[in-house]
């Protein structure tokens, strides 16, 4: 077995970065980390904070973080990973690993790979097939590249729970893009289906129809509010990874109809909420009570 991952990099401090972050410190990993938000005056301080209560040191510039890790995660924006990519070429080295996570297009991957191998550091994909709060470090993710078999040893060792899936760069996200096709469809569909049942007032009957079609999902359980409050709390990162999607579907000449679509309506919530001021609460959340505080000033029309 390869020697164990004493210092990790990871650039991107938001919501996945800093649950990595913090439970690789818990294991006595040296973590480093980098985000452009630590030189915005708006949200330095809460950033620092983040990272002191996280247990990480937080780097002023990519340089910095980057001088001294084995490990180099990527847990960015789709829209900034390749610009992370480019950048992160020029400052790496043999010998590291850099592991994007990013939910971005098999070409999106590829650019960034070919960036990053010029340092001559290794480059790996991972694809992440599931919500990453839950499950924290052991959320499923698909490697890819020449490399990814035996890095997936070195990372299962600290916790990872890593499978490889290609040795091709971008065989690993498309199963994540094409499969997102259907989740965040899915997601979309729920809150277009569900607000529209709840404001004539038949919300209980198609929650009925439903519950006899598809029994084993929780239509009359818990189902609708997860569903829902998935979009509400990450529409707007879930409609950009959705139009990465399309670029995928183009790439392949075929035409991202219901991906576009969904891209829309889960940032069309978001910008619904945010114009009512109305924020989202995990703690209390209720998707008939989202869908109540929407409509309100709002009248159907008559048929």
């Amino acid at each position: 077995m390869s020697a164990p991952i004493e210092r990790i990099a990871i650039i991107g401090f938001g919501e996945v970065g800093g649950i990595f972050g913090n439970d690789f410190a818990e294991q006595g990993i040296g973590v480093s980390v980098y985000d452009i938000l630590f030189a915005s005056k708006r949200h330095r301080s809460k950033m620092m904070s983040k990272a002191k209560k996280c247990g990480v040191r937080a780097k002023e510039s990519l340089a910095d973080c980057l001088l001294h890790a084995e490990l180099v995660i990527s847990a960015v924006t789709s829209s900034s990973s390749q610009d992370v990519g480019k950048n992160a070429g020029h400052l790496l080295r043999d010998g590291q690993v850099f592991l994007d996570i990013n939910s971005v297009s098999p070409e999106s991957k590829r650019k960034a790979a070919r960036y990053v191998e010029r340092s001559g550091a290794w480059f790996v994909e991972a694809a992440v097939m599931a919500a990453v709060p839950g499950r924290r470090l052991r959320v499923p993710m698909l490697l890819g590249g020449a490399h990814s078999i035996v890095v997936a040893e070195r990372l299962a060792s600290i916790g990872l729970n890593v499978t490889p899936c290609s040795d091709r760069i971008g065989i690993a996200s498309a199963v994540k893009m094409c499969r997102s096709v259907f989740v965040k469809g899915f997601e979309a569909l729920a809150v277009e289906c569900l607000f529209a049942a709840r404001r004539y007032g038949a919300d209980d009957a198609v929650l009925e129809s439903l519950a006899a079609s598809y029994p084993s999902l929780g239509w009359k359980d818990h189902l609708p509010d997860y569903l829902v409050s998935r979009v509400a709390q990450h529409g707007v990162r879930r409609a950009s990874e959705m139009r990465e999607v399309a670029q995928a579907l183009r790439a392949v000449e075929l035409r991202p109809t219901m991906t576009l679509a969904a891209a829309e309506r889960q940032q069309g919530l978001v910008s619904e909420m945010a114009k009512r001021n109305i924020r989202f609460d995990s703690t209390e959340f209720s998707w008939r009570a989202l869908a109540d505080a929407l409509a309100r000033g709002r009248r159907p029309r008559s048929t």
